[in-house]
């Protein structure tokens, strides 16, 4: 029996191959700016009050 190839996959060694299409900093966000958490949260609550009603 071959035990080398028993178990899980073994994960990839270096990154991914490819770039995620919305990532800061690529064409669709040129400047990088990630929107800081306070910023986030703001838009949070104000979506969960419009779906309240």
């Amino acid at each position: 029996m071959d035990y080398n190839a028993a178990g899980a996959p073994k994960m990839a060694k270096k990154g991914p191959k490819h770039e995620e299409h919305n990532a800061p900093g690529s064409k669709k966000k040129p400047f990088g700016a990630r929107p800081d958490k306070a910023e986030l949260l703001a838009r949070m609550k104000k979506a969960a009050e419009e779906k309240k009603g």
